[in-house]
């Protein structure tokens, strides 16, 4: 995202109460380090405990970090509550964090332990959020929920089962939460990025990542600063009229 559109964005997100899940690091801290930019209040969680203070230390005193495991009901209470205390009020919610855990490994070769783990963190604890923050986005004038899935759910990834199942679930979910929190004019929207250069993608060799980049139409590799700006725009009053609705952002590997 360059400055010149985060300058543009920051009257829209200016004082917006935002709270973003898996924020400590890739897409989640891009998320994160552009809304403090915009001049928005954070509330960002994770597991990873020590980068996430250091991020929050880094961007300031309108960023805060909060132990978050999605996998843990418990924990996704607590810390929506601590959030909406600490900004005084929720206007948005970014569901980001996510696992993968079943890389490589063919449909038969997933165990059930690897499928629940997956499906606990990405739909379960994804949709537990979104309950947990729906009675403060309620008190809000521009109540929002921006789910982030995958593309590969859009073209059906091999060797990726649960990770693709699961986020075609967030895109499921999204359209189905669009019409029930509709009702009190919150939109709720997904990104579905492709394979984005962060730490979390390291693991998936080189020649992997070329396949993608020269499969999409804009044939370069993909930054978190890619998907950023898609969501910032989501987030803002020029989207309060698209709910329910899944955007690719993958430089046209797929095209939806």
């Amino acid at each position: 995202m360059s400055l010149q559109s985060t300058v543009a964005a920051s009257d829209a997100l200016a004082n917006r109460r935002v709270i973003v899940t898996g924020g400590a690091r890739g897409l989640g801290a891009d998320f994160v380090e552009k809304l403090a930019a915009c001049g928005a209040q954070v509330v960002f969680g994770d597991v990873l405990h020590d980068e996430g203070r250091r991020l929050a230390e880094r961007l300031g005193a309108n960023v805060h970090y909060a132990a978050l495991d999605l996998a843990d009901p418990a924990s996704i209470d607590a810390f929506v509550q601590t959030a909406a205390q600490r900004l005084g009020g929720i206007d948005a919610l970014i569901n980001n964090a996510a696992i993968t855990n079943s890389g490589g490994r063919l449909a038969g070769e997933l165990s059930l332990e690897t499928w629940d783990a997956v499906m606990n963190v990405n739909v379960r604890g994804s949709w537990r959020m979104c309950v947990a923050a729906l009675p403060f986005l309620c008190e809000s004038a521009c109540g929002a929920v921006v789910n982030i899935a995958s593309d590969t759910a859009l073209w059906g990834a091999p060797k990726l089962l649960a990770y693709v199942a699961s986020k075609g679930a967030v895109i499921a979910m999204t359209r189905s939460l669009a019409r029930e929190f509709g009702a009190h004019g919150i939109t709720v929207n997904a990104i579905a990025p492709g394979l984005t250069e962060v730490e979390a993608t390291a693991y998936v060799p080189a020649e992997r990542h070329a396949y993608y980049q020269q499969g999409r139409a804009l044939a370069r590799a993909q930054v978190p600063g890619d998907v950023t700006g898609p969501v910032l725009f989501l987030l803002s009053d020029a989207a309060r009229f698209v709910t329910g609705q899944v955007l690719p952002v993958n430089g046209g590997f797929v095209m939806n």
